[in-house]
Parts: C-alpha cells; structure tokens; sequence
C-alpha cells in the first residue's frame, strides 16, 4: 500500500523552525496497529492521519474529515500542531475548496480556517487550577531547579502541569533552563501527569519586546523528552494567561531551540483561537 505522507513545520513561517508533524492522507481504512508502526518510523513528536468519513468523500471537496495523532510511543487525544499541519495539507497541497475544515477527534469536533498567511484552529480551552505548593515541591524543583516560581497550576482535564517562573526573570533564563526528564518521570509519581509547561510573562512594548508570554513544554510521558511548538498546551495556557493579563487576544512564543509564534484568541463560547503559519518541508510516498 501507497500512502501519501507530508511533513509539515507548524507555527512557523520559515523551514527547519516550529514544530515537524508528518501527516499521513488515508484513502482507505488503515489496519489499526499500523498507525503507531507508522508515527514511530517518522520519529516525530506527533504524526497525523486524516481518514475519509465516508468512501465518496474527496480531500479536495470534502469539508469533514477523521483525524488521529500519535506520537513515537502512543496516541494522544489532543494535537494542535499537526492539526495546522493537517489543515495546511489539505488546503495548499490538495486544493481542497472549504472555507472551513471541520475534524472530527478524540476532543471533538476540530475546525481549521484561513486567514492571510495563518491557519486559525478552533480548540477547546482548558482551566487550571492552584496546587498547594507543599506537595508538589520537590516535582517543581526536579523541573526547574532553584528559579523561583510564581505560580504552579494543574490542569485535569489534559493532565498538563503549569509552572510560572517568576517576573524577574527574562526569556533568556527560560531558554537557558535545562530540564532533566528522566528525572521529571521519577518524580511524578501519581500518574496525573503527562505534560510539563514552564511559562513566563512577557513584555510588549518595544519591537523586540512583543509576546504576552513565553513557554516551554515537555513530555517524556508520551516519549517527547521536549515539544517545541505545542497547541495543546496553549490551549491551557491561553486560559492561564487570559486570567492574569486580563487580555482575551495574545501574542505567545514557544522558545524551544526551534521556536514557535501563535496568535491567540479567546471566544466567548469558552473556545480559543489559536493561529499560526506552515511550511511543507517533504512530500513522498509512504510503502507499507
């Protein structure tokens, strides 16, 4: 079997930056056990398949499509990257004639739209919620360190924990930040766990000085020692920082080595906006 495979670098508007996805275009069902085979052999953090809903359906006229993500080690049940990626192949590689794309998920029903040079995805926005410092203290400190921490936030519903450092530091420090993950899995000893975002606020202003907030994200539990570009997690933290800021529309960069830049939107039906722009770096056939 031939599939058709892209990979995609989302929330990015140059090559070799943002986060990689592959994205994977099923026209026909796919034995199950083959799209983990598949996501490990791509070695990527997420690898994206969109299926036909129904066997007349067309990548190209077709408004409604299945989506699935899997990282190297398992499949995850939110994905805002290879979302975009996924949205990316179907509107400027495969034509595809919708002003609107609509994925149907593990989190629901997903919509991806143009906007100028972005894609704007529709997600779902998730609260979280104060910890007691006491009993989380020596996972903070397995995480970052002696940098002092502001705040520390959990959210149930994916399972991420959100540290904020201080304001006293900038995003140099943040960058600098090395973070031990094997280490990071000894510590978390719950089983609640399964993503970490460090995060700090930013200061918009000067031209240099245009992000609402900075972010890092890991996740050794689903295999990605760390993420450089995550939408899920902005799904958290626009929730986080629309709070504290008072803002509903934010600038946020990701300052992994790669890097990443979103545009951010909180809707009034409790969604979020969340905008970015693709690069397609590889096309080819996938032989299974």
């Amino acid at each position: 079997m031939q599939l058709s495979i892209f990979t995609v670098d989302a929330f990015t508007h140059q090559p070799f930056c943002g986060n990689p996805a592959a994205v994977c275009l099923l026209e026909d069902e796919l034995e199950e056990g083959w799209h983990q085979k598949i996501a490990t052999e791509m070695n990527l953090s997420e690898t994206a398949f969109i299926r036909k809903l129904h066997p007349a359906d067309d990548f190209t006229k077709s408004s409604c499509f299945g989506l699935r993500w899997f990282t190297p080690t398992n499949e995850v049940p939110l994905c805002g990257h290879a979302t975009l990626a996924s949205a990316a192949v179907l509107f400027h590689k495969k034509k595809n004639m919708n002003s609107v794309l609509t994925f149907i998920t593990l989190s629901g029903k997903l919509n991806a739209r143009q906007a100028g040079d972005r894609i704007i995805l529709d997600l779902p926005l998730y609260l979280a919620y104060p910890q007691d410092f006491q009993e989380v203290e020596e996972f903070v400190k397995v995480a970052v360190g002696d940098m002092n921490v502001q705040d520390v936030r959990y959210s149930p519903d994916t399972k991420k924990f959100l540290v904020r450092l201080s304001d006293v530091y900038e995003r140099s420090d943040l960058e600098k930040l090395k973070v031990k993950t094997q280490e990071l899995l000894r510590a978390e000893r719950t089983g609640k766990v399964k993503g970490l975002i460090v995060t700090l606020k930013g200061k918009v202003g000067g031209k240099l000085e245009r992000y609402d907030f900075y972010s890092r994200y890991f996740a050794p539990w689903n295999g990605i020692s760390e993420d450089p570009v995550t939408g899920s997690a902005h799904a958290v933290l626009s929730s986080y920082w629309s709070q504290q800021l008072e803002k509903k529309e934010m600038c946020a960069f990701q300052c992994s080595s790669r890097g990443g830049e979103l545009k951010i939107l909180l809707r009034d039906d409790g969604r979020v906006d969340i905008g970015g722009q693709a690069v397609f770096v590889l096309e080819g056939s996938l032989t299974i």
